[in-house]
């Protein structure tokens, strides 16, 4: 919704309950109550059949915080009746925290010769761009390194836990070691090369060369990782990486429609008399 609240989509399908709260924020969507793709679904939890025990765990939680009680109406009205949340959360748009730092993904996808769009995504789907991120294993920043991996002789850099820029140079900066001592192959092309590295900067280059492996015995081909390597990868380590990759890809493409669009307003702007 927010998308096409900023133009880059005409129009998406939405839970009803979902469209009509963040209808109070996006002031230029227009709900179609309409039109529906389907009425009768309901939203529900979903457990494993034969799972007694569960189920009646589940059973009593819910006698006592559905909507009615008085756990379930504050939920209610908290999450679903009242835009406070919503508006806070669109308050710290993720496009604002990406202009913000633009800058940043400019100047090392230039120096370390990326794509902008591609390294900016891969910060979003480390960190949400949240420079303030530390993860459970001590990984810090918006590109998610460990401050050992970002100071050894491969990258060289300090200081990624406090300050984003950085941070994102050590990321890009290791993501041109890793193609460079594992990946320099004149068989790739510079997007499933990208492709690969996002792979082997989430699982490891160890792993990498395994899931390469595998995809060749499976008959698919080693260097292209859309139906290709990830299904090798989704065999050796399971669908955390496939996702992390497609993930990538997926904001690349809205950043990609977001640059478009500024692009068009701009030109539109200095085009319209003063």
């Amino acid at each position: 919704m927010e998308m096409v609240n900023a133009g880059l989509l005409p129009w998406c399908v939405v839970d009803d309950h979902k469209a009509r709260i963040w209808a109070t924020v996006f002031d230029r969507v227009v709900l179609h109550e309409d039109i529906a793709i389907a009425a009768e679904g309901e939203i529900a939890w979903a457990i494993r059949k034969d799972s007694p025990k569960l189920a009646a765990t589940l059973n009593a939680f819910i006698k006592t915080h559905k909507v009615g009680t008085a756990f379930g109406n504050v939920l209610k009205k908290r999450y679903y009746q009242s835009e406070k949340m919503v508006r806070a959360a669109y308050e710290r748009s993720e496009l604002e925290k990406y202009r913000t730092l633009r800058g940043f993904f400019e100047t090392h996808a230039t120096t370390y010769d990326f794509n902008m769009l591609l390294l900016a995504a891969q910060g979003y789907q480390e960190s949400q761009l949240d420079q303030s991120k530390r993860s459970p294993r001590g990984a810090v920043g918006i590109m998610q390194l460990l401050p050992t991996t970002a100071a050894d002789k491969s990258v060289g850099i300090n200081g990624v836990e406090k300050d984003p820029n950085r941070n994102i140079e050590a990321g890009a900066k290791y993501m041109r070691y890793l193609i460079t001592t594992y990946l320099n192959e004149p068989g790739l092309d510079p997007v499933n090369r990208t492709l690969l590295a996002f792979a082997a900067y989430n699982a490891g280059p160890g792993n990498l060369r395994k899931i390469r492996r595998i995809t060749n015995e499976m008959g698919l081909d080693p260097n292209i990782w859309f139906g290709n390597v990830e299904n090798g990868a989704a065999k050796v380590i399971g669908r955390e990486t496939v996702q992390y990759v497609g993930n990538i890809y997926k904001y690349y493409v809205a950043y990609s429609l977001f640059t478009d669009l500024e692009a068009r307003r701009a030109e539109s702007a200095a085009q319209s008399p003063q």
